[in-house]
């Protein structure tokens, strides 16, 4: 698990990899601080890696790239953490478009193609 502030190459990230998964890694991205964590075997542990380095809860949210994929195929916005009532996000992906937005632009911003 690592925390990633300043762009990398996502062929560094994928082949430097800790995590099993053949064809993707997760990610927690904190939209207020611009920050994600990446390669865990739950988001859970993200989420808890970035709440210990000052993220707090209601900015972080759950997600997957998968590195071999393009266009709308490269990330689905989904994960148990995102499950938020009190956010108006009741199910396990990313509703809003708004914070969508935010992680997509995020990440493009951090891991580099």
């Amino acid at each position: 698990m690592q925390i990633i502030k300043d762009p990398i190459s996502l062929n560094i990230l994928w082949e430097n990899r800790k995590t099993d998964f053949t064809e993707m890694m997760k990610i927690v991205v904190d939209v207020e601080k611009k920050i994600l964590a990446i390669d865990a075997e739950m988001h859970a542990d993200l989420e808890n890696l970035l709440l210990t380095h000052n993220s707090e809860q209601q900015n972080l949210w759950g997600a997957n790239i998968y590195p071999f994929h393009e266009g709308d195929d490269y990330m689905e916005y989904t994960s148990f953490i995102n499950i938020r009532p009190s956010q108006n996000n009741r199910s396990m992906e990313v509703k809003d478009a708004e914070i969508r937005m935010k992680i997509m632009q995020i990440v493009t911003q951090l891991i580099l193609r």
